[in-house]
């Protein structure tokens, strides 16, 4: 074998024997290079952001704190006795006094209830007939026994057909208040436009035609025997007769 072919095969040998070497070197220097990459990448790597505690208020809570109350009295039953009413009358007013007037109320009725003339508790309160009162009026009670004011005698020499203005009183009727003013129960009835004759109430206030007619007094013979003495005349009350 020339020298030529044994440097040849000992080059080849060598090669041989140090290629594994160079691949362990290449992996180590691989393997060193990859864990410092490794370690640069996670000492450059930012580290994750802490949680800041966040301070939340919490509402304080009612304690219930039992306070002892003062003991209540216990009321204790006393059996009282009962007093029996005793009903005193009211005694009859003598003096006029306010009324109100009740539910249901009427003149009459008030006038009976006191004792009192319907025809004064009606000129008293300046109600007419008809007494159109209500509840919660107030209207004044005369006193027991009030009677009107006597009424002024007319003159009489009044022409006929004058028109007064008359009052009805308790127990008043037309024919008695004809008669009294010398006039008719149809001149009374016709000037005061009446539905009749019975139409009327004490409180009434009527216009009267007087001396409509004239009261011409007539006189009767009544026989009286007294010992032998002659016949007297008895005046007899005057009856009226009407006037032309």
């Amino acid at each position: 074998m020339s020298g030529k072919d044994s440097d040849t095969v000992y080059s080849y040998r060598k090669r041989n024997q140090l290629g594994p070497i160079f691949i362990v070197g290449a992996a180590v220097i691989l393997i060193v290079l990859g864990i410092i990459i490794i370690v640069s990448w996670l000492g450059n790597a930012a580290p994750p952001p802490t949680p800041t505690p966040t301070a939340t208020n919490i509402p304080p809570t009612a304690t219930h704190t039992n306070t002892p109350l003062p003991p209540t009295a216990t009321p204790t039953l006393t059996p009282t006795e009962t007093q029996t009413p005793t009903i005193t009358m009211s005694p009859t007013a003598n003096a006029p006094f306010e009324y109100i007037v009740q539910d249901g109320d009427n003149c009459t009725d008030i006038a009976k209830k006191h004792n009192v003339d319907l025809g004064v508790l009606l000129a008293i309160n300046n109600l007419d007939g008809s007494c159109l009162i209500q509840a919660n009026q107030k209207i004044i009670i005369p006193a027991p026994n009030t009677q009107l004011p006597t009424e002024t005698p007319l003159p009489p020499n009044l022409p006929k057909g004058t028109v007064i203005e008359y009052t009805v009183k308790s127990g008043d009727v037309l024919g008695l208040i004809a008669e009294k003013f010398n006039t008719t129960v149809a001149a009374i009835v016709n000037l005061n436009k009446l539905a009749n004759e019975n139409a009327i109430a004490a409180g009434d206030v009527l216009k009267i035609p007087v001396n409509m007619i004239t009261a011409v007094p007539t006189r009767t013979l009544t026989r009286t025997m007294a010992g032998g003495n002659a016949p007297t005349a008895t005046p007899e009350p005057p009856t009226a007769t009407p006037q032309p």
